[in-house]
């Protein structure tokens, strides 16, 4: 007997082999109903909590984007009224030197771009730290996998942070700008570009050094205030002094009227007196307040001028060795020469009769 018979002869109907096809149980309208019913039950009781979390979402949002904003163009303004304030000393000459529009915009720009930024990302932080607050995000893994990352970028580009934070103050200070000269200890010459990390420099050969802002430990302005042109003249120790006083307070009453230096001296040339005293010398001290960068300008053509005058007045400068005298012109130069022997020459008569006689040999 077939297994089927014997199924159905003890009263168990056979399942249905995997072969034959098994017509899938339709839903009811009721069950449909309920499904809905459910769904529109759950909207009911959470529409509210969305609700709040969207609007709380779009406030902050909102409130984030209108503080930027604002912050911006309240940093905008403080750099146009940087740029507005081209006198740093009313009505004086320094003050129309000092203001050079490629360094103040360059400035300016850098001053501005790092204010922005430092704004930007500290509003909009805050705004996605309290989004995700607000859907109930657990911050503390967040916060300590930020710490974690930002002390391992910190030591392994701690020097590009110092370049970045020396460059921010140096220009926020404003030690240098561009056409600056300064000497910055591993570099010195003009300044042609600032940058929040590099500074380029323009050497007195040409050359242009690129000086990372972290490794300038000193600065030394050559281009702000003024600056001092200092000569140094060396006469004899018997000179007269008040001629000598005369003749160069001469000398800086004409450089001083002259063209392009009366405009270069923005001080009269000054003799401060004897700066040293020797035996055979003395050192007279000249000094001259002058336009930032024209001190040397200045001191060479001070010292041409001296030189001149000194030569019109018959004042010698000494010092160093002295220089050899020329020999005259009429002089015979084998004046000092001895004449020529007649021993010098072995077969001269002289010679041979001043040669000792050999004594003969003696036989035995």
């Amino acid at each position: 007997m077939s297994l089927p018979a014997v199924l159905l002869a003890v009263g168990v109907s056979p399942t249905p082999t995997p072969s034959e096809s098994t017509t899938p149980a339709v839903p009811s309208l009721e069950d449909a109903q309920e499904s809905a019913t459910n769904a529109a039950s759950w909207v009911e009781q959470n529409w509210s909590t969305w609700l709040a979390i969207g609007l709380r979402v779009l406030l902050i949002v909102v409130i984030a984007a209108a503080l930027r904003v604002a912050v911006r163009r309240a940093i905008t303004k403080f750099i146009d009224r940087m740029n507005r304030t081209v006198q740093a000393v009313d009505g004086t000459a320094l003050g129309g030197l000092l203001v050079n529009a490629e360094r103040r915009r360059q400035r300016s720009q850098a001053i501005g771009s790092v204010l922005r930024s430092v704004a930007s990302f500290l509003i909009m932080g805050t705004a996605a730290l309290m989004i995700l607050g607000t859907f109930e995000i657990n911050l503390a893994p967040l916060l300590a996998s930020a710490g974690v990352a930002g002390v391992a970028i910190g030591f392994g580009a701690r020097n590009l942070v110092t370049d970045f934070l020396s460059g921010v103050f140096m220009i926020l200070e404003d030690q240098y700008g561009v056409g600056d000269t300064i000497d910055a200890g591993v570099a010195s010459g003009e300044v042609i570009e600032v940058g929040l990390r590099v500074t380029k420099l323009r050497g007195d050969n040409g050359e242009i050094w690129y000086v990372r802002n972290g490794e300038v430990k000193r600065i030394g302005n050559l281009s702000q205030g003024w600056a001092t042109a200092g000569v140094d003249v060396q006469v004899r120790a018997d000179e007269d002094l008040d001629k000598v006083k005369e003749t160069i307070d001469q000398v800086a009453e004409r450089m001083s009227k002259a063209e392009p230096w009366n405009e270069l001296l923005w001080g009269p040339i000054e003799v401060l007196g004897l700066d040293s005293v020797l035996l055979d010398s003395m050192v007279v001290r000249v000094s001259a307040k002058t336009m930032p960068g024209k001190a040397l300008t200045v001191e060479r053509e001070l010292r041409w001028r001296v030189k001149r005058a000194f030569d019109e007045a018959q004042i010698p400068i000494v010092g160093g060795q002295a220089a050899p005298a020329d020999p005259a012109p009429d002089a015979d130069p084998t004046a000092g020469m001895a004449a020529p022997s007649a021993y010098a020459n072995a077969a001269s008569p002289q010679a041979q009769a001043a040669t000792p006689i050999t004594p003969p040999a003696v036989t035995k």
